[in-house]
């Protein structure tokens, strides 16, 4: 379980009271973004950094479809202020991948026909993937217990459970590389 670190205090941008300048580091890279005091994570990644991979939905914390990792953990970013997150490692679904190749999870919701419309695909794709880096072996309830915040509207969930299975096993037979 990742230690506990107490948010630095947002540096106050020059000349106005109503932004903060934030140094965010996301998907493995420093972003600089100065943005309101009051805005959610959700916000920031989506409008100010241009990462709309992590999507609105509910913004009530109770659909998962906002789910980002951070520091490895999946977290609602609907319901997180930014400047709480200074120093922390965030990753997005645009984080997933190594370049051109795809993390296992996508491969096998793509392969599976996990995704239909799409929308919530990205919080299920980071829940799990916090999940197998946690559990790499993870049994079908374990699977359905981790993603139980994350909803969908169009698949049902079973082809959902089955490409997270799949993902568990190529990763466990590909080693380091399935592992990203």
């Amino acid at each position: 379980m990742p230690e506990a670190r107490t948010p630095k205090k947002p540096r106050r941008a020059r000349g106005t009271k109503s932004a903060v300048h934030l140094l965010l580091r996301v998907n493995g890279e420093d972003r600089e973004v100065t943005t309101a005091p009051h805005r959610t994570l959700l916000e920031t990644l989506r409008e100010d950094l241009g990462l709309t991979g992590t999507k609105h939905g509910c913004e009530l914390g109770e659909c998962g479809t906002c789910t980002v990792l951070v520091d490895g953990q999946p977290i609602l970013s609907c319901l997180a202020l930014s400047a709480d997150y200074e120093g922390r490692e965030i990753t997005t679904v645009e984080g997933m991948a190594d370049g051109a190749q795809l993390h296992p999870l996508q491969e096998t919701f793509a392969d599976l026909g996990a995704a239909q419309c799409g929308y919530c695909t990205p919080g299920f794709l980071l829940t799990a993937k916090a999940l197998l880096e946690e559990k790499p072996s993870p049994s079908r309830e374990e699977i359905r217990e981790a993603l139980a915040g994350n909803l969908c509207r169009c698949t049902g969930y079973l082809k959902i459970y089955e490409a997270v299975e799949q993902a568990a096993a190529r990763m466990r037979e590909e080693g380091p590389r399935g592992g990203r």
